[in-house]
């Protein structure tokens, strides 16, 4: 797929700030890394920024890459230019099968293939549930037949704590509850199980198995058609269009930029604690829902950006939480703090679009 010269110049210099941060990066020399959803907004950034550590020879024996992808096509298109890397290689496979893949001797895995889109939801609850469970137990089973299963991370969301009052600052341990039979709890449900898979693998397995649990992240390169509405406000700045408000906007909201998201990720990975799970949010960067369309306007003024309001898509479930006021100390305790703010990283975002 191809991409504006400035898109590919925001996104070499995240990577650059990624792989700047002082996190143990010789752990992964030598090492085979498998990355599920490889193709997806997150994964793609999770494999540009291993591919970078190798370019940058800093580590003595190259990481070697596996990205698992749905579709292999795509996926050659989303990585031209770093397919033909000796140091990488496309799995195509799809995690809702009821079996397991065969990935080799993996010694990380970061799992991040799953349908975020609330779209989805509602169109192929299946598909949300089944990569997160069935997949989460597949993988499982083929990397600890590895000969050095080093650490597995399993990228989670917020969505688990379920219904928590407005006020509640949710830490690892507050939870909430979700009715399984709400068409909406497909994804959370599938999040949950899948949490569960990976911490009881581990402990009976005494393998190292950790959880990352993401809010709202964004960046270049988020899905056109991904459906929430910061996705839906970034595509409409850069085109001029109005920005369409589908609530009352009164929702609040925390937006973590992918570079904090994707440093979080290898934090945990590389330093986090067996069994654990870690909120991601940027906590500093929390507004309401229109608030944020009123920081778009303001970041582009010379497009003259206006507010529409419309009812939301029929095969849309949005997120009945006026709130998640969350909690990141627990990541924090690890070195992590978020760099990039709301101003700064949706500026970069809507740029990336030009």
């Amino acid at each position: 797929m191809s991409r504006s010269p400035l898109h590919e110049s925001l996104v070499a210099e995240d990577l650059a700030e990624i792989i700047a941060q002082p996190l143990p990066w010789e752990q992964l020399s030598g090492k085979r890394v498998l990355v599920t959803g490889a193709s997806g907004f997150l994964g793609k950034y999770l494999v540009r920024t291993l591919l970078q550590i190798n370019a940058t020879g800093r580590l003595s024996t190259p990481i070697e890459v596996l990205g698992m992808v749905r579709d292999k096509v795509r996926a050659e298109q989303e990585f031209s230019g770093l397919i033909d890397s000796e140091h990488f290689a496309l799995l195509p496979w799809d995690l809702s099968r009821m079996e397991s893949p065969s990935i080799g001797d993996v010694n990380y895995v970061l799992h991040a293939a799953s349908p975020a889109s609330p779209k989805n939801y509602a169109t192929d609850p299946i598909g949300s549930l089944l990569p997160n469970v069935t997949g989460t137990v597949a993988l499982l089973s083929a990397w600890s037949a590895s000969l050095h299963p080093d650490r597995f991370l399993f990228v989670s969301s917020g969505e688990v704590y379920g219904s928590v009052q407005p006020d509640t600052v949710l830490t690892e341990t507050t939870f909430g509850s979700i009715d399984p039979t709400d068409p909406r709890s497909c994804y959370a449900e599938g999040k949950r199980t899948g949490e569960a898979l990976t911490v009881a693998w581990g402990r009976q397995h005494a393998l190292h198995t950790s959880i990352v649990r993401l809010f709202h992240t964004y960046g270049p390169g988020l899905a056109e058609d991904d459906g929430r509405s910061f996705a839906d406000f970034t595509y409409q700045a850069a085109r001029g269009a109005p920005l369409t408000l589908t609530s009352d906007g009164s929702a609040l909201r925390t937006y973590c930029y992918v570079t904090d998201a994707v440093t979080a990720i290898f934090t945990v990975l590389l330093q986090g604690a067996s069994g654990a799970a870690y909120n991601v949010a940027n906590v500093n960067a929390e507004v309401s829902i229109l608030e944020l369309v009123e920081l778009l306007i303001a970041l582009f003024p010379e497009r003259k950006l206006a507010i529409s309001r419309n009812s939301p898509a029929t095969n849309y479930l949005p997120s009945s939480h006026s709130r998640l006021a969350t909690s990141v100390q627990r990541l924090n305790e690890l070195g992590w703090a978020p760099r990039v703010g709301l101003a700064q990283g949706f500026q970069r975002t809507v740029l990336s679009l030009a």
